[in-house]
């Protein structure tokens, strides 16, 4: 989802997540119930939610269970990031291999948008997976974290660079910018749906695959805007 925010991918530092000292199948499984219950607190209370709080509403007695299993709170937000992506990674490499070089740029940017939207149509309602990544855009730091991995998985790079080459040449500045709205167009417009089919509230989007195509839609105007000459 980091999107066309840059030409150029910056390599990134290598991170390891935190492990118990016994990856026994009670360990995974306290896991797994911290993975799911920190997503659910992130999207609901926020990222302010403490660690302490994950671990109780996880059923955890132990007050440090997450940074026993994590190591810290920007782990758990990685570990929740990467519960999600192998499914989004195997739905994109399936969109890139129908591609070709006569592809448009509304092709290319389905590959951004498609794979997110069809995965959190996949995960039912209710879902928080998509609120979880708008609150992540609010903290610079935890933001970093989500898109640490993003940005250089192997279906990104190649597709980020097909992006950019059919992008119109934009001043640098314009070119961040934008980069920076297409991250909250996408995560911010799948959280209100997301919200909107667990409250039963209304939604402009019969669908995800509605909310897809007018995302794209959304994004190919962003891109081809033209820039005003003072800024």
């Amino acid at each position: 989802m980091k999107a066309v925010a840059r030409r150029t991918t910056r390599r990134t530092r290598k991170t390891r997540l935190a492990a118990p000292a016994q990856l026994n199948g009670a360990g995974e499984n306290t896991r797994a119930r911290l993975i799911a219950t920190g997503e659910r607190l992130f999207a609901e209370v926020g990222v302010t939610v403490s660690t302490r709080e994950i671990g109780k509403a996880a059923g955890q007695a132990n007050k440090s269970a997450v940074a026993y299993h994590f190591g810290s709170r920007e782990e758990l937000v990685r570990a929740i990031a990467r519960h999600h992506s192998p499914d989004i990674e195997r739905r994109r490499d399936a969109m890139l291999a129908a591609l070709s070089e006569a592809s448009t740029l509304g092709d290319w940017l389905a590959c951004i948008v498609k794979p997110i939207t069809d995965h959190l149509a996949s995960l039912g309602s209710p879902s928080w997976y998509a609120r979880f990544l708008a609150g992540c855009m609010a903290s610079p730091a935890l933001r970093a974290v989500v898109f640490e991995d993003a940005i250089v998985s192997p279906s990104m790079i190649p597709m980020l660079l097909e992006v950019n080459r059919r992008l119109p040449e934009l001043p640098g500045d314009v070119f961040e910018a934008r980069g920076f709205m297409t991250q909250h167009l996408i995560a911010h417009t799948c959280a209100d749906h997301e919200r909107a089919l667990q409250t039963k509230a209304g939604t402009p989007y019969a669908s995800w695959q509605v909310l897809c195509e007018a995302v794209i839609d959304a994004l190919l105007g962003l891109w081809s805007a033209p820039v005003r000459s003072a800024r």
